[in-house]
């Protein structure tokens, strides 16, 4: 069953390409916009980096506090000296890795992005996408609806039924 009431329900408004835009554009616009994708996971890649040397520091400290508990000082000594706090570029924690990153290249793209779709297509996002989408889904089938709104057990994506077992 589907409330797909019509067989080619479009995209909404904020996924239609504006009037005189041509496919070349939408399809530039598409490669921007999944390079930004890419940075948007180094991004994330770099915030793993991040978290992850500040537990191995935090680690450290705990393994140097058992070196120390099992009568090797010297040992725990030399690891805080030379390990704990230590910059893990010159100058800097991971932390103004992130800062940098964020405040420069990350902030430049974000931007160039944002003013070109804003100039080429009045801001809209994904068109390249949302056109994709239009063209692979089967119209009028329940799971290939145009929108959200049309599917049954509204709120509950991919299920015919909500009050139905996950299976």
């Amino acid at each position: 069953m589907t409330n797909d009431t019509t067989p080619h329900t479009p995209p909404d408004d904020a996924h239609r390409r504006p009037d005189g835009l041509d496919d070349d554009t939408v399809a530039a616009l598409g490669e921007l916009s999944a390079a930004l994708e890419v940075v948007e996971q180094a991004r994330g890649f770099l915030y793993g980096f991040h978290r992850l040397t500040g537990k191995a520091d935090l680690a450290l400290g705990e393994a140097v506090d058992s070196l120390r508990g099992a009568g090797h000082a010297e040992l725990a000594d030399l690891l805080e000296r030379d390990l704990i706090g230590r910059n893990v570029i010159e100058g800097r924690w991971t932390y103004q890795l992130v800062e940098d990153y964020d405040e420069g290249y990350y902030a430049a793209f974000r931007g160039h992005e944002h003013n070109i779709r804003h100039s080429l297509a009045d801001g809209k996002k994904h068109l390249f996408e949302a056109e994709m989408k239009e063209a692979r889904r089967t119209h009028g089938r329940r799971h290939h609806e145009a929108l959200p709104h049309e599917s049954a057990g509204e709120g509950v994506v991919g299920r015919d039924d909500p009050a139905a077992p996950l299976a």
